[in-house]
């Protein structure tokens, strides 16, 4: 399934024809390993130069299938509670709003494929479209968030996992999530707060529980909170501070692997700790899924009182 019909020009957002031109722009994107580069170079970091046939995971470093037995003998620090129950609750939504209709999904930044999202995925009922800024997984098209290449009101769905950080602009992606979001469409997204750099120079921005529901103030909350709570936050810092005491490769991994068994079980905590008032001024990552409504805006004098709202339900 090509989705020509959803396609635009993410320059001047007019339409593209089926060689993935536009006559108004007069650009040729190209095709890279069957996948279409739609980026805005203009507007954007990346270039067409950067998409060879050679590149594979060009801007996040490639896959190492050395030491994979052992890397997985030992325990990770990370764990997300949240998303599994929520995309649960995002699939029976849209099954709801669309009653025989397949729903339309776009997966942001999909190529690592999210926590908690593998039977969501499975739901072939579903019309699911993933793109990324690098060649991973199983995208349809390489495109940019800060100019996605579709035309307005496409997707009764936007996913955003453990995107935004990576973003220059997230208020912008946001707004073209927006965009491209039907009406009455639904937006969920996660992303980090108390975490150290992961992507390197690909990495920019965290955001706090309000922060991040400032975000999505012009869509209508159903619900938010953590999804990574600060017995992660604790061991990814303990991790993070052992790691800089060397950057030799070697050294590195050792550092990795005794950070990991001697901190992984901080993690369960979280379990117990996710119903605690305080958890969102100490969680590792947060979330938001709400829907776009037409001319609803959150007013900032509403976003502070939400604070302490959300401290009550909590406690």
């Amino acid at each position: 399934m090509a989705h020509l019909d959803i396609l635009c020009c993410p320059v001047c957002k007019n339409d593209l024809i089926s060689s993935y031109y536009c006559k108004i722009c007069g650009i040729q994107f190209p095709i890279v390993k069957n996948i279409p580069i739609l980026i805005n170079e203009q507007n954007s970091i990346f270039s067409f130069t950067d998409y060879t046939e050679d590149s594979v995971y060009s801007f996040f470093g490639k896959r190492k299938k050395k030491w994979t037995f052992l890397r997985k003998l030992i325990p990770t620090v990370s764990v997300n509670y949240a998303a599994k129950s929520n995309y649960i609750l995002l699939n029976r939504l849209l099954q709801k709003k669309n009653n025989q209709t397949p729903a339309c999904i776009l997966i942001v930044g999909g190529g690592e494929i999210g926590k908690g999202i593998e039977s969501f995925l499975a739901n072939s009922s579903m019309e699911i479209i993933i793109t990324d800024v690098s060649f991973a997984g199983d995208i349809r098209f390489i495109c940019d968030c800060h100019d996605l290449p579709f035309q307005s009101g496409s997707f009764d769905c936007v996913i955003v996992q453990a995107v935004l950080e990576h973003v220059l602009d997230p208020y912008r992606c946001v707004e073209e999530i927006y965009r491209v979001l039907k009406e009455n469409g639904i937006v969920y997204a996660e992303t980090p707060f108390m975490q150290q750099v992961h992507g390197g120079a690909y990495d920019f921005t965290r955001f706090t529980w309000l922060g991040h529901r400032r975000l999505f103030r012009k869509f209508e909350e159903i619900q938010s909170g953590t999804c990574c709570g600060p017995g992660m936050a604790l061991a990814c810092s303990w991790h993070y501070f052992l790691r800089t005491f060397s950057s030799n490769s070697i050294i590195m991994k050792i550092l990795h692997a005794f950070s990991n068994i001697t901190s992984f079980f901080w993690k369960y905590f979280d379990y117990y700790l996710k119903k605690k008032s305080n958890s969102i001024d100490s969680a590792s990552g947060v979330f938001f899924m709400g829907y776009k409504k037409d001319g609803y805006l959150l007013k900032d004098k509403d976003l502070i009182k939400l604070y302490e709202q959300k401290k009550k339900e909590l406690s």
